[in-house]
């Protein structure tokens, strides 16, 4: 096995608040300038990334968003929702422009393709759903998992579309034909996030019982993460190999991403006047520069994370002992 590539731990920098409820979904502007949240209190608010002070508030949605996308080919914002609507927001007049109708329940995640002008979401109604961002109509209904689908990825190349549903399965697609190219049974609970890797052509998605890692065309096992026991609610990786998974209960692991190593644990803590039951991390996320970490959380704020500068590999050494049992078991 080889060694861990030494990562300094990660400090909390920042605590915004700002929600009325829970923040749920969160995405970060293609020119890293500001980044959106989106919450179960119906709003979206738009923030100063460097400071942290809101810029704005969007409303419309009447229910809990849980899905924000910002476009890097035009000045669109895309949110999803649990009152089974998709929007899509002109940034220009801050205006929603068009809707997506077609979703039977709410929708709990959705993706942009990076290449063509396309997007994909999901929901409780257990597909996912390609539409066409020009004329808003659906291209494809990407049927077969057999329960809620709880995250949805895209990328350029193959498979173009993933997702991972509560059936405990992630189904890699084949967009051009709107079927399943593999799927990957492996985890035993409920997958409720995924990540890509930024640069290497892998993915990983997150369980209860493990989280792991897949190359991509075909979805080859690599290995397990495990340690983390809790619900896994979100990924995030950043383009060092850092990968970060938050659960329910307030932890987060930060993980290397090519030996699996876990090299900080770290709890959330609830804002002042919150109970401790409210430290849940719905969703993490880097910004585009990979130095900055923003989970959104059951305490109703958003949390920024940096790296420890004062950190090095003295007062912080790789405890790493690599057990024999890691081999790829499922």
């Amino acid at each position: 096995m080889p060694k861990p590539k030494w990562h300094p731990p990660w400090k909390l920098s920042r605590v915004i608040s700002g929600h009325y409820g829970w923040v749920r979904c969160l995405t970060v502007e293609p020119e890293n300038q500001w980044f959106a949240t989106g919450g179960s209190d119906r709003l979206i608010k738009i923030w100063d990334l460097a400071s942290g002070e809101l810029k704005l508030t969007l409303t419309g949605h009447i229910s809990a968003v849980r899905g924000l996308e910002v476009s890097t080919r035009h000045p669109y914002l895309f949110s999803a929702s649990e009152d089974k609507t998709v929007k899509c927001w002109d940034l220009e007049y801050n205006k929603v422009t068009r809707h997506y109708h077609g979703h039977l329940s709410a929708v709990y995640a959705l993706a942009l393709h990076p290449t063509i002008d396309i997007f994909v979401t999901c929901g409780r109604d257990s597909v996912a759903r390609v539409w066409d961002i020009r004329t808003k109509a659906g291209i494809h209904v990407l049927g077969g998992h057999t329960n809620t689908v709880a995250d949805v990825k895209c990328q350029a190349g193959e498979p173009q579309v993933i997702t991972a549903s509560h059936d405990s399965t992630v189904r890699l697609w084949d967009l051009r034909m709107g079927r399943t190219h593999v799927t990957l049974t492996h985890h035993k609970k409920s997958v409720r996030a995924l990540a890509m890797h930024p640069d290497l052509y892998m993915f990983a998605s997150g369980s209860a019982d493990n989280i792991k890692e897949w190359m991509c065309p075909d979805g080859k096992f690599v290995q397990n993460l495990s340690g983390h026991n809790a619900i896994v609610n979100a990924l995030a990786c950043n383009s060092d190999g850092v990968l970060v998974s938050a659960a329910d209960n307030g932890s987060m692991n930060f993980w290397d991403w090519r030996t699996g190593y876990n090299f900080q644990k770290h709890k959330t803590i609830a804002q002042p006047g919150s109970i401790e039951s409210e430290t849940g991390v719905f969703v993490t996320g880097f910004d585009h520069s990979g130095s900055r970490l923003l989970t959104g959380e059951a305490d109703k704020t958003i949390k920024m994370y940096k790296e420890d500068e004062s950190a090095t590999e003295e007062t912080h050494p790789i405890v790493w002992r690599p057990d024999i049992l890691r081999a790829a078991k499922f």
